[in-house]
């Protein structure tokens, strides 16, 4: 069967990002009133498996994230 999966990763709380320090500045300059700004990514696939929640998990933690330092979301819908 196949599946539509959308992976979140994200690093940490208490980690430093950045990317999203860079950005979030930059929109205060532009008078955005933005806090906290992080930046994820984003993985979006189709998967062919009998068991996606387990591959798409070992997938996480083999090379879309690395364990130590992010987390990770998914979701995991069938392919109309």
């Amino acid at each position: 069967m196949k599946w539509r999966v959308r992976v979140l990763v994200r690093l940490k709380e208490g980690l430093n990002d950045p990317e999203g320090r860079v950005i979030g500045n930059a929109l205060r300059n532009l008078g955005y009133k933005v806090e906290e700004l992080r930046v994820p990514k984003c993985f979006e696939f189709v998967l062919e498996s009998e068991k996606p929640e387990e591959e798409v998990e070992e997938m996480c933690k083999r090379l879309l994230a690395n364990p130590l330092i992010h987390t990770w979301e998914y979701t995991i819908e069938p392919v109309k």
